[in-house]
């Protein structure tokens, strides 16, 4: 769960109102929780053009971690996977709502760069989808893509 509410659905759509998704992601990435300031820099240089948030089916992400039962590129034994996973899915049912993943649109997939755990959390709790932000490499890119359907 979210110790800083500032990192929510609701922010995440008030930065893209502002056209300021890239400094929401940038901050989210170095807070406290994701602690993930180095991939921060990386979607920063080059700049991305971002979108979002919009909701993405989970089977169509390819996930960099997780259980040896869904598509992953890094496959981790279930009694290994973190034990926040269940106490996540369970606020999720509860109604918590985390905040949007980061994903990246390359070569023509969705590649999950931050939200592993989320992911993980949401589709243990019966979602399909999960809230989401997406980063392209070129404008262009934004432009023409349109979100995918639960398959």
């Amino acid at each position: 769960m979210s110790q800083h509410p500032e990192y929510s659905v609701d922010t995440a759509r008030e930065a893209a109102e502002r056209d300021d998704l890239a400094t929401w992601v940038a901050e989210f990435l170095a807070s406290p929780g994701s602690d993930n300031a180095d991939l921060a820099d990386l979607l920063a240089d080059p700049p991305r053009w971002w979108l979002g948030p919009v909701e993405l089916p989970i089977s169509r992400l390819h996930r960099l971690a997780g259980p040896s039962d869904e598509p992953v590129l890094c496959e981790w034994d279930e009694d290994d996977w973190r034990d926040d996973v269940d106490d996540l899915a369970q606020a999720i049912r509860d109604g918590f709502v985390p905040p949007p993943t980061i994903v990246s649109w390359k070569r023509g997939q969705l590649v999950l760069e931050d939200g592993n755990h989320r992911v993980e959390a949401l589709r243990r709790a019966g979602h399909e989808l999960a809230w989401s932000v997406v980063a392209f490499e070129t404008p262009e890119e934004r432009e023409a893509w349109s979100p995918p359907r639960a398959a």
